[in-house]
């Protein structure tokens, strides 16, 4: 009995739908299991991978207002600076991501900008963000010991005017934390940034009212000059 060409190519197609089916199910897992921003965490990893930074330099770490100051090191001439803000971050994202972009480098010095996102959850409370962020400088201390810590501090934006209560609640905490430890150093650009009647600087933002242009980050840049190890 001669096989049956319909069924045999009927056979095929099913088994092959089978297989990719059962491939796209095991790949959409994988990317599911994910942590958040794991892709920005490989893309430093491997760059590092193919010229790896200096020890002994200043790292920038924290959430989008660091990713996106791309011309840090223009702002900063003489200072070797590594950095590594990314995404929308919060505090546990860098706490989570710690052993790959903090403590491989060796810093001398880590500037640190991150809080912003995590008030952005009405369940987080700045009693909760401060205790986030002893967390990672305890972590920071245990692991790199007499490392410079800076936290810059919240800053406002037109787009979470709602915030600025918390916001500076919680900057009030970590200052008052900063201040009773040796290494430890809290900027502050969140007055810096504010208009004479106590609102956000409309002209520092660009269109979405929660990110820096270049006006906003000449601030930045004037307020952490004077705290930046050489």
């Amino acid at each position: 009995m001669k096989p049956n060409p319909a069924i045999f190519r009927n056979s095929v197609l099913l088994l092959l739908t089978f297989v990719f089916a059962t491939h796209h199910k095991a790949f959409s897992q994988q990317q599911q299991q994910q942590p958040p921003f794991w892709n920005e965490i490989s893309e430093f990893k491997k760059k590092d991978s193919l010229q790896h930074p200096p020890s002994g330099a200043i790292l920038f770490v924290g959430s989008s207002s660091f990713r996106k100051w791309t011309n840090v090191h223009a702002d900063f001439p003489g200072y070797t600076i590594i950095n590594r803000g990314f995404g929308g971050s919060t505090l546990p994202d860098v706490i989570r991501y710690a052993g790959e972009i903090i403590y491989p480098y060796h810093p001398k010095q880590i500037v640190i900008y991150c809080g912003d996102n995590d008030l952005a959850d009405s369940k987080v409370s700045p009693k909760k963000v401060y205790k986030r962020f002893v967390k990672l400088y305890d972590l920071i201390r245990k692991h790199l010991q007499n490392v410079d810590v800076v936290y810059v501090s919240i800053k406002p934006s037109p787009s979470r005017e709602r915030l600025m209560p918390v916001m500076e609640e919680t900057n009030d905490l970590i200052r008052d934390f900063t201040a009773k430890h040796s290494h430890a150093v809290f900027v502050d650009v969140y007055h810096l940034m504010l208009t004479p009647q106590g609102r956000p600087m409309e002209d520092l933002f660009v269109g979405d009212k929660l990110h820096m242009n270049e006006k906003g980050y000449k601030i930045w840049q004037k307020a952490l000059m004077p705290y930046l190890d050489k």
